[in-house]
């Protein structure tokens, strides 16, 4: 018989912006079934472990974010027998799964064909994901994460097929081309096409910035699975909002007072992270992106844009006035 297959959530790798503070708060939060990390490049050789303890620390930790939520290792390259043994290596460390990266839209990544223009070429992502695949251990997942293009859908259902073919357990779709960039709307439907194509699980991801969004998203693209970004990123509790629905709980959303504590839960994050400039720079970007989900944030955000030190920002956040909702 069907089994009712529980829905899972995954934290979208997002480069310069989901870091290891990012998801160590994110998985906190409830609802998270998996991360990826930020990519590691790869050109022509093999990294050395640091480079990967350095865009993923959680592989001191078993692979897993402070809540036990795992981590995949995430590559961007073009090169098969190069990633081939980079993805090795992160297996041997501990990655517990490697995702590789066709949909990076970085025009310098591009350029030295990496991320979404290898949508052009579907043999080489197959000859990529056949090395990547025969190089890692059997136990150690290998996925994928595509957009629909480079600059229109044309091969988007033969990219999926060359992806699954060559041993991608899983494919996270992006539903937009490159060339779309991160322009709404995203193409939901094209999902439910590429499904079509392929006998490996779909995830699908793109534009979804509310409970209202993922239904919608799940309904159309006929996916069992999320994978969420930007808009999980501004509303840290939207993943946890899903899982309640999906689960038939009561979905418990946050407003801005609630989200006192997950702000100072994350700037308490990046101290223990990075000293210098780093926690204040990062707390700005991410308070941008929260006051979209928040209007009420952004007194605290010009605040904190206005600080000269870590102290100073500490004593913002701790100033009662700029948790208060209409005043």
């Amino acid at each position: 018989g069907a089994s009712m297959c529980v829905m899972r959530i995954l934290l979208a790798p997002m480069q310069g912006l989901v870091d290891a503070p990012m998801r160590a708060l994110l998985t906190s939060m409830g609802g998270v079934d998996a991360c990826v990390t930020e990519f590691v490049r790869v050109t022509h050789a093999l990294l050395p472990a640091r480079t990967f303890y350095r865009l993923c620390p959680e592989l001191h930790h078993g692979g897993c974010t402070p809540s036990g939520v795992p981590v995949s290792v995430q590559l961007l390259g073009s090169d098969p027998a190069c990633l081939a043994d980079n993805a090795a290596r992160a297996a041997e460390l501990g990655a517990p799964a490697v995702d590789l990266n066709f949909g990076c839209p970085a025009p310098t990544v591009n350029r030295h064909r990496g991320g979404a223009v290898l949508l052009r070429e579907p043999e080489l992502l197959h000859a990529i994901v056949r090395a990547v695949r025969a190089a890692t251990p059997a136990q150690v997942p290998v996925t994928a994460k595509m957009r629909l293009g480079y600059d229109d859908t044309a091969l988007a259902q033969d990219c999926a097929q060359a992806l699954a073919t060559a041993g991608a357990a899983e494919i996270v779709v992006h539903a937009r081309t490159k060339t779309e960039g991160y322009r709404p709307p995203a193409h939901w439907d094209w999902i439910a096409r590429i499904r079509e194509a392929v006998t490996v699980n779909v995830v699908a991801n793109g534009e979804i910035w509310t409970l209202q969004d993922a239904q919608r998203c799940l309904e159309i693209s006929g996916s069992q699975d999320l994978m969420l970004g930007r808009g999980l990123v501004a509303r840290p509790d939207l993943a946890g909002q899903i899982a309640s629905w999906a689960s038939g709980r009561p979905e418990v959303v946050l407003d801005w007072p609630g989200m006192r504590l997950v702000v100072t839960q994350f700037w308490g994050l990046l101290q223990a992270y990075a000293d210098g400039a780093y926690p204040q720079a990062r707390l700005k970007q991410w308070l941008a992106l929260v006051a979209q989900a928040f209007p009420a944030a952004r007194p605290l955000l010009e605040s904190v844009r206005r600080q000269p030190d870590s102290h100073s920002v500490a004593a913002c956040l701790a100033d009662d006035t700029y948790w208060q909702v209409g005043r």
